[in-house]
């Protein structure tokens, strides 16, 4: 919904039947992301961006863009944090500046797995859900799947040791070649679904036995072109983003009868 403004995708996003939305807005549109999502009666979770190879200006932006984000009041935060290419003792230093943040505003921050990040693979993380506690996660196993090229049946360990500290979940679903599926209604990728599915019931039924509050999940199919593959030349997309959004919310509501 780029080309749409906040408060035309905000009024969309409600009549679909969506509870709440998260927007990667940049500092001068977190204000008005705010009050779109207040004047339609949505939830608002705020991303964050980790940017640049020098760690020393790289932390210290991290931190002051948490900051700002925090002063809104989301939800939460969720944060693509660090780079696959800092030392465990520079992207843990991140977490725990994430850790600082969040004891110090109230607002909790989670940090999504994702390529390019500290969390790239199910074997990359381990490290850190073994050492760092507190560590808590956005769910978006499909880039895992792409790392690995497989579904990853040979790492039930390292994915259940995610599962049980993730409470926000990307519905995208990935296979073996690519972060995202054409359609996920396609019956070519019904295994593909049907896999990240279950990794999401299992976190579902985590939540449930905490007796959680609530379980947030965005259905985050991305763009074309990127994440939606598009026809040579012409770049058309080969299916509707949105239509394969809300169909991810209808699927999931279905399958848990929510």
């Amino acid at each position: 919904m780029e080309n749409l403004s906040y408060a035309e995708a905000a009024r969309r996003v409600k009549s679909a039947g969506y509870d709440g939305m998260e927007i990667a807005a940049g500092p001068d549109k977190r204000k008005e992301a705010v009050q779109v999502t207040r004047d339609n009666g949505l939830d608002l979770v705020l991303m964050a961006f980790s940017g640049g190879s020098d760690f020393a200006d790289h932390k210290k932006r991290f931190r002051d863009d948490l900051l700002d984000i925090a002063a809104h009041k989301p939800l939460f935060i969720n944060a693509h944090t660090g780079k696959d290419f800092f030392t465990f003792e520079q992207n843990a230093e991140l977490i725990q500046t994430a850790l600082d943040v969040q004891k110090q505003t109230g607002v909790r921050i989670l940090h999504e797995t994702h390529r390019g990040r500290f969390s790239y693979s199910a074997p990359a993380i381990q490290n850190y859900l073994l050492r760092l506690p507190e560590l808590r996660l956005t769910a978006d196993y499909s880039h895992w799947v792409n790392v690995a090229e497989s579904y990853l049946d040979d790492q039930a360990e390292n994915v259940s040791r995610a599962i049980a500290i993730s409470d926000h979940v990307h519905c995208r679903v990935g296979q073996p070649e690519a972060p995202q599926v054409s359609d996920p209604r396609a019956p070519e990728w019904k295994e593909a679904l049907e896999t990240h599915a279950r990794w999401w019931d299992a976190i579902r039924t985590r939540l449930q036995r905490a007796n959680a509050f609530a379980m947030t999940i965005t259905c985050e199919f991305g763009p074309a072109p990127g994440y939606l593959p598009t026809l040579p030349y012409t770049q058309q997309p080969v299916v509707s983003q949105w239509d394969v959004n809300v169909f991810m919310k209808d699927y999931l509501k279905k399958r848990w009868q929510v």
